[in-house]
């Protein structure tokens, strides 16, 4: 999981939702990038709070319920209402209205009852079903506040008036008259009833509703640079007595009301106006504030002043929201999603994110990756060569244990000094790792197998690798039994032998047809005669080569001379066996030549294929004559034709006949023994002679 973070003085604030980019993209723009996050690590491993937690254009407002269960958003653009559910983390519904939000509140623990002041000068009542009650007031307002003592609504608005509209009786009453004109911001105190209200010049009025009257006036005064300012927002503490408000010019006042001085006076560093201070009191730190201008929301210690964290996004804040009890965050700001930032030193997350609590714990255990995300672990070796050591002790190296933490930029800068080499080094290093990548990439057999431990037979080894695997291949190279077939040469294997590719006949058609062509043609005389110049030529260069090295250097050329014979040697053998094979090949042809047929006495090779075929179907003619043919096929089966007759068995015989049957058959029994039973004269008990049949 992975969370944006910073840290101050070991304090880590988490940024769960929001981007960093204050403008959107074109919609062509923004689809063809969703269509690439697919890829992008951080975007699987991102953290979605609430959904939709965003508007189209900026938000302006924000605050979360009492009862801690929904957060109601204003912004733009069109102006529209978002109220978000916690229990289901998602947007619960949106309403638009007809001018933009300047301010609103929230009556109800829930989100049911709401007023919402609009820059046009109206006050919009919402409830449950929608917009319940639209008013107006004479000037444009700036701030809204509200008293449970009495049910009074205060407007604030650019006149010398402070509204009163009273909801119990449902209508504006007499108006608090102020000595001078422009109401920055009114807020209201919940233990004691008084009503702040910080005005244009610099000065902050205290009435008390029961008189109805100005109890007092706070004048502010610049000891810096004496230029005019205004007050922009006031905040009372709820024990009554603890007042604080902020400046155009970027201070924040805090005071006790017993007394007129100022108890501390914080700068926020950017000179923008202070646009919200908020009391931290129900955490488990003590005596922590908070204030925000538009570039910055500081977290500090209201008794010495002194930083605790802060949360700093790249875009201008216009509210920010603290869930009570709780050390999240929701910020408002001129870009389209809200900010949420997550501080677990100021409290636990909320009941509804409790998870949140575990994703901290396990980025707390890696301080590289989250607190230090801009910072680079070094060593003290690494100082030494980068000329580092004076600044061990000072605010540049943060020691963390057995080294230190040094800003990525500045280590960049100062090892391009140590090294200015380095950059082109890395340049070249980083095109190699990009070639060897692409190689990768390509389609060829797993490179799982090392090829520096074959010498022959790669090919054997690669479909070994391709059928059976990289381990097994692996281990018919390191087996004792077959690593020689790898590396001696005495087990290569000759594929274009004739043998070979008769057992291996897997070759593209191509390939075979001009390998039958070169066995059934054997060499000429002439081809022959240039091979075997070709040999010798080879012997005399190996022999020529092998004198010129004798020159250089005894010793060596020994060697080379050992290898160049066996060379030679492995040639002339491989001629032999070649034209062996050759010799084999045409002797195997010329017994297997297919010759002239001898069928029916008759010599196939002097008759034509018209005249056998004539001779077939004359043939068969003579056999259709007879009664029965015969034909048989070339699986070996027969079949039989007949013209089937009439028997005599059935006709009647005459008299005549039978005596001279008789009478042969006397004579045959006499000769040769009676051939059949006689059946003439004699009785017989079937039932078919009963019957007469």
């Amino acid at each position: 999981m992975v969370l944006k973070s910073t840290s101050a003085s070991d304090i880590s604030v988490y940024q769960v939702s929001g981007t960093n980019v204050a403008r959107s993209l074109p919609d062509w723009i923004a689809k063809k990038r969703r269509r690439t996050l697919k890829n992008d690590l951080d975007y699987q491993n991102r953290v979605e709070l609430i959904q939709d937690f965003e508007f189209s254009e900026a938000s302006n407002k924000i605050k979360v319920t009492p009862d801690g269960e929904f957060a109601m958003a204003t912004g733009t653009y069109k102006p529209q209402i978002h109220v978000y559910d916690f229990a289901n983390l998602s947007l619960k519904f949106e309403r638009h209205t007809d001018a933009e939000n300047v301010d609103f509140l929230i009556f109800s623990d829930d989100w049911t009852k709401s007023v919402h002041l609009q820059n046009d000068r109206s006050i919009q009542f919402q409830n449950k079903g929608g917009l319940h009650y639209t008013t107006r007031i004479p000037k444009f307002g700036r701030s809204l506040a509200y008293n449970k003592m009495n049910c009074d609504l205060y407007i604030g608005a650019s006149g010398d008036e402070l509204y009163r509209l009273n909801l119990e009786q449902g209508r504006f009453l007499n108006p608090f008259k102020l000595e001078t004109e422009g109401v920055n911001h009114v807020s209201t105190n919940d233990i004691n009833g008084l009503i702040a209200i910080g005005m244009e010049d610099s000065i902050v009025e205290f009435w008390d509703p029961r008189a109805r009257s100005r109890v007092s006036k706070l004048y502010l005064e610049n000891q810096f640079d004496n230029s005019p300012f205004q007050v922009t927002t006031t905040s009372f503490r709820n024990d009554g007595l603890n007042f604080a408000c902020g400046t155009s010019n970027g201070y924040s006042y805090l005071y006790d009301l017993r007394s007129p001085e100022p108890s501390i006076v914080k700068d926020q560093g950017y000179g923008f106006e202070v646009k919200k201070i908020i009391w931290l009191d129900n955490l488990g730190t003590e005596h922590k504030i908070m204030t925000c201008d538009k570039r910055i929301a500081k977290i500090w210690d209201r008794i010495d002043g002194k930083a605790y964290a802060s949360m700093e996004p790249n875009v201008d804040i216009n509210d920010i929201e603290h869930v009570p009890g709780t050390g999240m965050f929701f910020m408002a700001n001129e870009g389209i999603p809200m900010h949420t930032y997550y501080i677990p030193n100021l409290g636990p997350s909320p009941r509804w994110c409790s998870f949140l609590d575990s994703i901290t714990e396990e980025l707390e255990e890696k301080p590289s990756d989250s607190v230090y995300s801009n910072y680079r672990f070094i060593t003290k070796d690494d100082l030494r060569k980068l000329n580092l050591n004076h600044l061990v002790g000072s605010n540049v190296l943060r020691a963390y244990m057995h080294g230190f933490f040094i800003n990525s930029e500045l280590y960049d800068k100062v090892a391009l000094i140590a090294n200015p080499t380095a950059y082109q080094d890395e340049k070249e290093r980083e095109i190699r790792r990009r070639i060897e990548k692409e190689r990768e990439s390509r389609i060829r057999t797993s490179g799982a197998v090392k090829k520096t431990k074959i010498k022959i037979n790669k090919s054997l080894a690669d479909r070994i690798s391709q059928k059976r695997g990289d381990s097994a291949a692996e281990k018919v190279l390191t087996d004792d039994r077959f690593k020689e077939m790898f590396k001696d040469e005495e087990f290569q294997v000759d594929e274009d032998a004739y043998d070979y590719k008769q057992l291996n006949p897997v070759k593209s058609a191509r390939e075979t047809e001009e390998g039958a062509a070169k066995r059934i043609r054997a060499l000429t005389a002439a081809e022959e005669s240039d091979e075997e110049r070709i040999a010798a030529k080879d012997g005399r260069r190996v022999d020529s080569s092998s004198e010129e090295e004798n020159s250089e250097d005894e010793d060596d050329n020994q060697v080379l001379n050992e290898k160049e014979e066996k060379r030679r040697q492995k040639q002339l053998k491989a001629i032999e066996r070649k034209k062996k094979e050759r010799r084999d090949e045409q002797q195997f042809m010329n017994e297997m030549k297919v010759g002239s047929i001898v069928i029916n006495d008759v010599d196939t090779s002097k008759v034509t294929f018209d005249q056998q075929v004539r001779q077939m179907l004359d043939s068969e003619k003579g056999k259709k004559s007879s009664d029965e043919i015969l034909r048989r096929s070339h699986l070996g089966e027969a079949e039989l034709t007949f013209v089937p007759s009439k028997s005599s068995q059935n006709k009647p015989k005459r008299k005549a006949e039978i005596a001279d049957e008789n009478e042969t058959d006397r004579e045959g029994t006499r000769d040769r023994g009676r051939t059949k039973p006689r059946f003439e004269g004699r009785r017989r008990a079937s039932k078919n002679v009963f019957r007469g049949m």
